[in-house]
């Protein structure tokens, strides 16, 4: 079987996210978690041992905590000598595919995430703004949506990514968000409110990016070693250039997870390791590539599970 790492995003975290994991592996404490505290300043080991749901309110909390979180899991599955095929992330995920791929080393990458929700929370902050999941429309028909609740409240909202082909994220300003998914609701759709703490992959962060660019500009980016492929594009980055290009356009451009995952089977890939935290990506995995084998490792069990299929199948 030819094998993907994907590591998940926002949507992903939850208290304790890795107090089994740390329970087993005490030193992945010290070399993630603990390095981390120091580095930037904030407790995220204990939001990640015994933290509470409101700790992750906040995307400059959440976003390391999970990418962190990501890393312990990778540190692993490398330790047991698993190494993927290709690797591709969703939205915050895109970074620890970055570390993953030898592009970013892991401290260069935690800074980014760090920044990276700092920005978005200010904005979001200002604006007043939310993110939902929308099941059942079409990507363009929820854009049609977005179009009539612009006109009608003067405020932004947009597409922000299709996860799966029935599941389409909007973003925007909270009055205009609300009025778009009451309009897809009339019209037969399933609605999930989304905690981001910020109006990701929307053109509401266009100032958000200019700043963002410059730290990029001063961030050492590698080429890939290890197949990598983009969740803004949903195709193959092939060089450092690439990647920072990619990076920049992420806070204003919409997720193409399908297209991601699309590309990726297209290359051969049938099995997919979920590397992190939750299981939702895995579950936006199946509904696109139904025939596809998909391994979480949100647990310990499930870690073990599998290491030992991956082991096997390797041998």
């Amino acid at each position: 079987m030819t094998t993907a790492f994907v590591f998940p995003g926002q949507g992903s975290a939850y208290a304790g996210m890795a107090k089994e994991l740390l329970a087993l592996r005490p030193d992945l404490a010290d070399t993630y978690y603990r390095t981390a505290d120091d580095l930037l300043g904030i407790p995220l080991a204990g939001v990640c041992l015994d933290g509470s749901p409101r700790d992750l309110d906040d995307p400059a909390v959440a976003q390391p905590a999970i990418f962190l979180t990501s890393m312990a899991v990778l540190e692993v599955l490398r330790g047991e000598g698993l190494r993927p095929d290709a690797v591709a992330g969703h939205s915050l995920g895109e970074y620890a595919a970055l570390v993953a791929a030898g592009v970013l080393e892991w401290t260069e990458a935690l800074w980014l995430v760090r920044l990276r929700g700092e920005l978005v929370a200010t904005v979001g902050d200002r604006v007043g703004s939310a993110t939902a999941a929308v099941i059942g429309p079409s990507r363009a028909e929820l854009a049609r949506i977005c179009a009539e609740a612009r006109a009608a409240t003067g405020q932004v909202v947009e597409v922000a990514g299709d996860n799966e082909p029935r599941q389409t994220v909007v973003s925007g300003q909270a009055e205009a968000v609300a009025r778009a998914t009451d309009a897809a609701r009339a019209a037969g759709a399933r609605v999930e409110w989304l905690r981001t703490g910020g109006p990701f992959h929307s053109s509401l962060l266009g100032e958000a990016e200019a700043e963002f660019t410059e730290t990029l500009i001063a961030t050492e980016f590698r080429d890939p070693v290890v197949p990598l492929v983009s969740g803004v594009t949903g195709g193959w980055v092939t060089s450092a250039a690439e990647a920072a290009v990619a990076l920049r356009g992420q806070l204003t451009s919409p997720v193409r997870w399908t297209g991601a995952v699309g590309t990726l089977a297209a290359s051969g890939v049938d099995r997919f390791v979920e590397v992190g935290p939750g299981r939702v990506l895995g579950g936006l995995v199946r509904r696109i590539l139904p025939g596809a084998r998909v391994h979480s490792t949100h647990t310990p069990d499930r870690l073990a599970l599998a290491v030992d299929e991956l082991t096997a199948t390797a041998a």
